[in-house]
């Protein structure tokens, strides 16, 4: 399995792209989110992610900065399944009630010779808290993270280790871009790797404000995995205040609260697992 961050930034980024990521088996892909616009066209070029080798999306919400790449999804999958040059059918995960969300905005900003294909070969799956589905050959298991803003969804998947590590499986969870909930404790429990949002540093919580957006800081976030037990944790979803240093500053923030293994990725940072 590997993970490409195509996106790190929060929703008011624009030096990085919005926060997103795929994982990929081979050329089977996962895009998780889509970020706010037709820049994840670009990022997934960047990345050598083919389009017609996306064949699974899952939403976490309805945040522009979340939701509005899929609409470029549709048109480019939806377009290239007129020119024949797109295999098999595309299946959109998101919670049930953002389904015509979705559709609604498709509909009004995308031509009907495309949109025709949605509830056909571009097929909507909606999720209720705890489904489980098979993508990418693996069980993924989906749950509402509780937001205080809009309806979200984390989801956890459980996929073969490499051959020279001891453990058989590996158990990744993205928590969503609010902090955890104690709720979902079932799901997230024994991960082995967990993908957090922090919003900024601790130390610049007073000019970041991100209590106030039910956001966390790195403190918050590492203090969290390391209640958890969590070995491997990403951080993402963040200011870029200062591209160059995050990395840098995040990680020294962070260890001061979290002894596994912290990251703090760039946008298009590959991890293989």
């Amino acid at each position: 399995m590997r993970l490409t961050i195509l996106g790190t930034g929060n929703a008011m980024a624009a030096e990085c792209y919005n926060t997103c990521f795929a994982l990929s088996e081979g050329s089977r892909h996962f895009l998780v989110d889509t970020g706010g616009g037709n820049r994840i066209l670009k990022v997934l070029k960047d990345a050598d992610i083919k389009v017609e080798d996306i064949h699974d999306i899952f939403i976490t919400h309805e945040h522009i900065d979340h939701l509005l790449g899929t609409v470029w999804m549709i048109r480019v999958i939806g377009t290239r399944m007129n020119q024949e040059k797109y295999d098999g059918e595309l299946r959109i995960y998101c919670h049930s009630g953002l389904v015509d969300t979705i559709r609604t905005i498709a509909n009004l900003t995308i031509q009907k010779k495309v949109c025709k294909h949605m509830g056909e070969r571009i097929r909507f799956v909606p999720l209720e808290h705890g489904d489980m589905k098979e993508i990418l050959g693996n069980r993924v298991t989906f749950f509402d993270i509780y937001s205080t803003k809009a309806k979200q969804f984390g989801f956890t998947m459980e996929f073969a280790a490499k051959k020279n590590t001891q453990k058989e499986t590996i158990k990744f969870t993205c928590a969503g871009d609010e902090p955890y909930n104690e709720k979902d404790y079932e799901f997230v429990k024994g991960s082995d790797w967990l993908t957090h949002e922090a919003f900024c540093l601790y130390s610049e919580a007073e000019e970041f404000k991100p209590y106030e957006k039910h956001h966390s800081t790195v403190r918050e976030a590492c203090r969290t995995a390391e209640e958890l037990k969590i070995p491997n944790l990403i951080l993402y979803h963040t200011e870029e205040k200062n591209l160059q240093r995050r990395k840098e500053l995040y990680t020294e923030e962070g260890k001061a609260y979290y002894s596994g293994n912290l990251y703090v990725p760039d946008d298009l940072e590959v991890f293989e697992f």
